[in-house]
């Protein structure tokens, strides 16, 4: 596609004559997952026995390794080998790309004695079970250097800088437009670090067939992790062959790979055999990245009748001392509401603590905790309701990029979805409703998130049996990436849903960029309507084309797919007839897709509306979520029950980081307070309410060719602010400082006199 308005063409998708397309098919893979049987990256049956490797992780913050002793653990049984920084195999150097094309570079394990965070990877042990592996681990002896580390963020705000190649972004003058704002809101919000907490920790299965190295491992995308390996190895990329078929969750956390995957390669190699490694759930914590903290200040200035004049949103956050990564808590606020004076950036702060790391929104599930309940604030200060006051504040076109929008409608979500909840009996002030023990009250926000897409390609298949074969170098992280995929084929060549096969999650299929940032359905999905509509035209010319087919002699776009049969007007005969009669070997093309340049000519978005019922317990300080409901505007949507569990999803996460998530730092060693899913507190069923997502009708034409957009972080994005704010119209108590727990609460709810 040479320009977004090619878009504007019909297509399969589009017409979805077979209605394949936005039902609630089942998972495609859901069989195999229930039954057990889908093999995920630890579990893969190897050619021959597996030995079973063991990782070590620092016990301080910052310094070098002073000592080493591994003599018991190298004469504990079954033992094969023990490696540190002093005799690991060679690697390339840390950020080697020996090919100019990689898109992953070098990441060696046990590189050197420097120990740069607690629970960095320092030993590593390979055993004949698990359990002399696990047991040979704890007898290796380390001893260590340490140096002066800083780990505390609150106390270090004074060091950030601005992060590389970042400065604030303003729009008019901010300083002089809120100065003379007559209504004004000068508000801090603090979020903690929290975990990714996948029920799949990181794992690798690795094994050589000569000079080639096989890896079954868990991450969000394959290409970066296999160049990566292969650079690290000092191999040719081609002679990696990585396959992620199955993925136990994500959520930005498997976006990179670990030292499981290198030292499981490396250790497959020098002993001969099939090696698996896995992190343990302590070993997760610290050991793969977390969403740092962040404190962000909001201002808001406006005028008597709630029309913004003036709006900032700076963010502190922090990442590991040699990183650069940023929660960019700031910037969903530039495209959300209009204000002609603005003001957002970011501050970074380098710690000793583990890397920081996209989780889930990253950004927006941050940022919306503050700004969201900026507005509930000031919609108290005007007098005025809160979906209103966002009303009022909603754009023509972005307001700083001055684009306009591809689509949006926010206003939509936010008016339908208080209609539906029930917006209209919310008392505004605060702690007046009860129920037995109970203060009820009701609170909203807005929900945005950006649409993407990125370069990607598939092919398809037809074999001598009617069966369209898809296969693509994607991933499926829970997100019902093998059901969309099959249902696009499915619509596209007019197929029924079971003669269609998916194979994703293998590197040496065409490539796509994996799944993350809310572009996997659509970049995915749009490379494999291009596949589905290459071999279309090429079923259709092998018809028209062969003398023994009913359609011979007819026009190629006059050729119709429908219920497994090709036909031209009352000429027919079956898909499979056709390829068994003249391409008994099957067909096979590929389609790509890559976003054009005008495609930057308009602001890409997805929106949504929160509306959520708490109980608080002012004895306890304890929160119900009692109902929750977000209607949401993403584009067409492929499958109704996947793109639900998204949403749904999405909003439970913002529960638990209204009211659970979050972990402390122990300055002591750097190490996380909660280290394992016992003191990591996440909502559990009991946690959550009522639940329901409403999807609108919507198709945006400057997204992709099918006019879908992603659904899987969109429902984080201001469910917990959402919360929040229905926790203060509870019982009158604003807490600034995430999460909500009820000790918090209850220290205002004294205050109050309640």
């Amino acid at each position: 596609m040479s320009s977004v308005r090619d878009w504007e063409a019909t297509n399969p998708v589009r017409e979805n004559r077979a209605g394949n397309i936005g039902k609630g098919v089942d998972r495609y893979e859901g069989p195999l997952k229930v039954t057990g049987t889908a093999p995920y990256a630890y579990e893969v049956t190897p050619p021959a026995p597996a030995a079973y490797g063991v990782m070590i992780g620092a016990e301080i913050a910052r310094g070098r390794i002073a000592g080493v002793d591994v003599a018991q653990a190298e004469a504990a049984p079954g033992v094969k080998l023990v490696w540190t920084h002093r005799n690991v195999p060679a690697q390339a150097p840390r950020g080697t790309r020996a090919h100019p094309r990689s898109t992953g570079a070098s990441r060696p394990a046990l590189e050197s004695d420097r120990v740069a965070h607690f629970g960095q990877i320092v030993g590593f042990v390979v055993a004949d079970t698990l359990e002399n592996a696990t047991a040979a681990a704890h007898l290796v002896r380390l001893t260590y250097a340490e140096e002066p580390a800083r780990t505390d963020f609150a106390a270090s705000l004074g060091e950030a800088t601005d992060p590389p190649g970042e400065q604030d972004v303003e729009v008019g003058d901010f300083e002089a437009g809120f100065a003379a704002s007559p209504v004004r809101l000068d508000q801090t919000w603090t979020t903690p670090i929290q975990n990714h907490c996948q029920m799949e920790p990181c794992a690798t299965t690795a094994w050589w067939e000569g000079g080639k190295c096989v890896v079954h491992t868990s991450v969000q995308m394959v290409k970066p992790a296999q160049h990566g390996l292969a650079e690290t190895l000092g191999i040719g990329r081609d002679d990696v062959h990585l396959l992620t078929r199955y993925i136990g969750g994500g959520f930005g956390g498997k976006g990179q790979t670990y030292d499981d995957l290198t030292l499981a390669a490396l250790a497959a190699r020098a002993l001969g055999q099939p090696v698996k490694v896995a992190f343990t759930r302590r070993q997760m914590m610290h050991g793969t990245i977390h969403r740092p903290a962040t404190v962000q200040r909001v201002r808001l200035g406006a005028e008597p009748d709630g029309r913004l004049t003036a709006m900032s949103v700076v963010s502190w956050t922090h990442c590991h001392r040699d990183g650069s990564f940023t929660e960019h808590a700031s910037n969903f606020a530039r495209s959300l509401y209009a204000a002609p004076n603005r003001l957002t950036g970011h501050r970074l702060v380098r710690l000793d603590l583990p890397g920081a790391g996209p989780m889930r929104s990253p950004g927006e599930a941050s940022g919306t905790l503050g700004l969201e309940c900026a507005m509930d604030e000031l919609a108290e200060q005007l007098g005025l309701d809160p979906v209103e006051l966002r009303i009022r504040n909603e754009p023509q076109v972005d307001p700083e990029t001055g684009r306009p929008f591809s689509m949006r409608q926010l206003v939509r979500c936010l008016k339908e979805g208080a209609q539906a909840f029930g917006w209209d009996r919310r008392n505004p002030t605060p702690g007046q409703v009860r129920d037995g023990r109970w203060l009820v009250g009701l609170g909203m926000a807005a929900a945005i998130r950006g649409n993407f897409l990125l370069p990607a390609k598939c092919s398809f298949s037809v074999d001598a049996d009617g069966v369209i074969t898809v296969r693509q170098g994607m991933t499926d992280i829970g997100t019902g990436t093998y059901t969309v995929l099959a249902q696009i084929a499915a619509e596209t060549l007019g197929v029924p849903l079971d003669k269609v096969r998916v194979e994703i999650g293998d590197s040496e299929l065409p490539p796509a960029p994996g799944s993350g940032g809310q572009f996997g359905a659509a970049t995915a999905g749009s490379a494999a309507l291009a596949a589905g509509m290459n071999l279309r035209q090429a079923i259709a010319e092998l018809a028209v084309n062969d003398p023994a087919s009913p359609l011979h002699g007819g026009a190629v776009q006059a050729v119709t797919f429908q219920d497994g049969v090709v036909a031209i007007e009352n000429r027919s005969e079956t898909l499979a007839a056709l390829v068994a009669r003249a391409a008994p070997e099957g067909l096979t093309v590929e389609g790509e897709i890559r976003p054009p340049e005008d495609m930057r000519q308009w602001s890409q978005h997805t929106y949504g509306a929160h509306f959520v019922e708490v109980g608080v317990d002012p004895v306890t300080g304890e929160t119900r979520v009692r109902r929750m409901l977000g209607v949401f505007a993403a584009g067409r949507i492929l499958n109704f029950k996947t793109a639900r569990s998204q949403l749904t999803g999405g909003m439970i996460w913002g529960v638990a980081s209204a009211l659970h998530e979050g972990n402390a730092v122990d300055h002591r060693d750097g190490s996380f307070i909660a280290q394992d899913l016992g003191q990591y507190v996440l909502p559990v069923q009991a946690d959550i309410g009522e639940i329901e997502a409403i999807m609108l009708d919507e198709v945006d034409d400057k997204a992709n060719p099918m006019g879908i957009k992603g659904v899987g972080e969109l429902g984080n994005s201001g469910a917990g602010a959402a919360v929040a704010n229905a926790i203060y119209n509870a019982c009158g108590v604003r807490v600034r400082d995430y999460p909500i727990t009820p000790d918090k609460l209850l220290a205002g709810l004294v205050a109050r006199g309640l």
